[in-house]
């Protein structure tokens, strides 16, 4: 089972997830600003997966990166069915924490 609460916080353990603490904790290192910890964390990463999966999870991180500020920036709305089937997940994780969930309407 995967503990979606891993990403809210220090995690302990992988989270359910093959290598969780370590691609979380890139993760973080990527959206931050310190260049040491970012290569530390790349370094950790790339030694525990291949090629290919190193790059499918730097894709993964940079797509929802983007794709998240370009929704956010221009304003597309969630969409009633998703909001619904996300509602659970987004109150899990907290996302209701962050400014830009006043971009996010409540499910009709």
């Amino acid at each position: 089972m995967v503990d979606l609460g891993a990403v809210n916080g220090p995690i302990a353990d992988d989270g359910g997830v093959a290598h969780g603490a370590k691609l979380v904790s890139f993760t973080d290192a990527v959206m931050g600003d310190d260049d040491t910890l970012l290569d530390r964390e790349r370094a950790a990463l790339r030694a525990v997966l291949d090629d290919a999966a190193f790059v499918d999870t730097c894709a993964t991180v940079g797509a929802f990166n983007v794709v998240d500020r370009v929704a956010d920036a221009t304003g597309i709305p969630l969409d009633d069915n998703l909001a619904k089937m996300s509602a659970e997940v987004r109150d899990e994780l907290g996302l209701a924490r962050f400014a830009s969930s006043a971009n996010t309407p409540a499910a009709r």
